[in-house]
């Protein structure tokens, strides 16, 4: 029994030679994660009246934006690392990227192809909610292959633990005999969190639009925020890392919006003159933006 109760270990699979390819299972499971999360998000969004052919159209700008944005939040948390050589922020391929702001950049260059083609932002967003959750969960389940993101040192007993091997090879360094895995907590809380907005979106009572993409916003802000601290990032102001930060911000937005405002928020619904009937009913009359 005792023995049960420990760090585990086991030897990552850090690349897959293929011929003169070396594929990353990391790698693969972003791209997987994000199709998957895409398929998910379809027969939502046709339920929300936006088309395939929009959510297609609009899903190829968000991964643009996704790896954009993504390897900018990396950089701007890490610029010390690059003021010797500044030619090396393009270097994409030697890794650093922002989960966090792999989101944020997906949502920003979405949502102008969004308003062009009148497609309804916080039905989108809602919409893609769920997907986003299972995104995250594969491309964590990558990180786990890899046994990326090691953190800092955990006691021997930890069950969690990452039991470091020397002559395993893992894709980040392990800095004690037995480290955490910020990876495989973020792994089990967004497996909950996607439950959770799946249940929301089953369910048949009404709420306005935006709320589900508010929620996934509140929770998972916390969840950043809490698996941080035992994450070796580079720290800023009261010794939190950029995505504490980031997280402090966006769950204070989201949170304070399902508890005070509790309405759609009154930009985004550019599809208003289409005839579509509303998803929800709402209480108070909309600020429409033309």
């Amino acid at each position: 029994m005792q023995g049960l109760l420990a760090a585990f270990t086991y030897d990552p699979i850090v690349h897959i030679s293929l011929g003169p390819l070396n594929i990353s299972p990391h790698g693969v499971g972003i791209a997987v994660g994000f199709l998957l999360g895409a398929r998910l998000m379809l027969p939502e969004a046709e339920r929300n009246g936006i088309g395939e052919d929009a959510v297609y159209t609009i899903l190829i700008r968000a991964a643009i934006g996704a790896l954009l944005g993504a390897r900018i939040a990396y950089v701007a948390n890490h610029f010390a690392d690059y003021t010797d050589d500044l030619l090396g922020i393009f270097k994409v391929w030697q890794g650093g990227i922002s989960l966090l702001g792999g989101i944020f950049g997906a949502i920003v260059l979405a949502l102008p192809v969004a308003r062009k083609l009148g497609v309804d932002a916080w039905r989108l967003l809602d919409s893609a909610a769920p997907g986003i959750a299972l995104g995250i969960l594969i491309g964590r389940t990558g990180d786990l292959i890899v046994a990326d993101h090691l953190g800092k040192p955990a006691a021997a007993d930890f069950v969690l633990g990452y039991k470091c091997v020397p002559r395993y090879a893992t894709a980040s360094p392990c800095i004690a005999d037995v480290v955490h895995q910020p990876h495989l907590y973020d792994l089990f809380f967004v497996t909950i969190l996607l439950f959770l907005l799946l249940l929301l979106r089953r369910s048949t009572r009404p709420r306005y639009d935006g709320f589900e993409i508010l929620v996934f916003g509140a929770c998972y802000g916390v969840a950043r925020f809490i698996e941080d601290f035992f994450r070796i990032d580079e720290t800023h102001g009261t010794g939190l890392t950029g995505s504490q930060w980031s997280s402090v911000a966006t769950t204070l937005l989201c949170t304070s919006w399902l508890v005070a405002v509790k309405r759609k928020p009154g930009w985004g619904h550019w599809n208003d003159t289409d005839g579509s009937p509303p998803r929800v009913a709402v209480e108070q009359p909309d600020m429409e933006e033309r």
